[in-house]
């Protein structure tokens, strides 16, 4: 097979629900000259069939198949294999807009100062219903400002120039479900980003997604992600070299006090409460809140997460025909921020400027 523009590389783990709309979404590109890596990181359900039917039909995929390793691992692996000039990510539970890759490749020639280039996601449900869209800074200054205390990449819309990630160490197993915070964070010293405006990914939300199943872990790790970004920034080791898991107690060590760590586990745990109920998955938005009902979490969030978490118990619990209770939690939510009262009435107005322009 001739070397490809394109090394397109996925890890999945018991995907078969997803799997075969996300392969077909690659396949379907309307630039073509790829080559197709598909990690299948020990799965037990259908998903290994379902890549040996694809490899079969399509000399562009390759498949890997591999006793359980975990994500970090199973990328690593697939980015070592790649042979392309430019290496682009895929999760198998989203879906790629048909000329995702022809936008990329066409930006990406016209600027070889840029190394990582990521772009907009259109949220859907696990039935592929539209949920809204959702688009990061563009300018390589403005997704920088960005990265001092956020991810301003889709991971799954991400194409970069091959070599970049095997120069910086890959993936690290050490920020374990925030890998990709931390890999970008780390190729910022060699290159610059950009984003582009146009939506390349419709971006799936569902139960078993590791932004609603590990939040808690992935707020400690991106803490600490940034932690040694700013670290590395000083002219100082970094300190996720020599150690082998972010826990609370890792990051006390390192400067990082309870009060910080528990007010990001609730705000990470608020956006991903707000995408179930958003979804209509309220029994596992329930299950999130019960994470993080001890005083603690509230206490250190700022009002404005407070209350919007406080909104969105009310929504669950009202959903639950626990009417009192919802009642009771809206009105704390009014109590910690009474600007929240507004809310309701912006729509309305929005609606009324518009019949009074026509």
């Amino acid at each position: 097979m001739p070397i490809p523009a394109i090394s397109v590389v996925m890890s999945v783990f018991n995907g078969d629900e997803f799997l075969r709309e996300a392969v077909d979404s690659v396949l379907g590109q309307s630039f073509s000259d790829l080559e197709f890596i598909i990690i299948n990181d020990g799965s037990s359900d259908k998903t290994g069939g379902i890549l040996e039917s694809y490899e079969k039909s399509d000399s562009r995929v390759l498949i890997y198949h591999q006793e359980n390793r975990g994500l970090v691992e199973s990328l690593n692996r697939g980015c070592a294999l790649a042979q392309g000039k430019y290496l682009a990510r895929m999760d198998a539970d989203d879906v790629a807009v048909k000329d995702r890759f022809s936008w990329q490749i066409e930006f990406m020639e016209k600027h070889p100062e840029v190394g990582v280039l990521g772009g907009g996601v259109e949220f859907i449900d696990s039935a592929g219903r539209s949920l809204g869209t959702s688009t990061n800074p563009t300018e390589d200054r403005d997704i920088r400002a960005a990265l001092v205390d956020d991810c301003p990449f889709w991971h799954s819309t991400v194409l970069m120039r091959t070599d970049l990630p095997g120069s910086v160490g890959g993936y690290r197993k050490v920020v374990i479900d925030a890998e990709d915070c931390d890999l970008w964070l780390r190729i910022a010293d060699r290159t610059r980003l950009a984003n582009l405006g146009a939506v390349l990914v419709k971006y799936r939300f569902h139960p078993s997604q590791v932004t609603v199943r590990k939040c808690r872990q992935q707020a400690l790790s991106t803490l600490g992600a940034h932690l040694a970004a700013d670290l590395r920034m000083q002219g100082k080791a970094d300190p996720l070299d020599s150690i082998t898991q972010i826990t609370p107690d890792t990051l006390s060590a390192l400067g990082v006090d309870r009060a910080t760590q528990e007010a990001a586990v609730a705000s990470r745990h608020l956006w991903s409460i707000r995408n179930m109920c958003n979804t209509g998955q309220f029994e596992q938005g329930l299950e999130l809140l019960a994470e993080i009902s001890c005083d603690s979490v509230w206490k250190q969030a700022d009002r404005r997460v407070t209350a919007d978490l406080r909104l969105l118990a009310a929504r669950l619990y009202w959903h639950r025909g626990r009417i009192y209770k919802s009642i009771v939690t809206a009105a704390q939510a009014v109590w910690a921020r009474p600007v929240v009262l507004a809310r309701p009435i912006k729509p309305l107005i929005r609606r009324l400027r518009l019949a009074g322009v026509q």
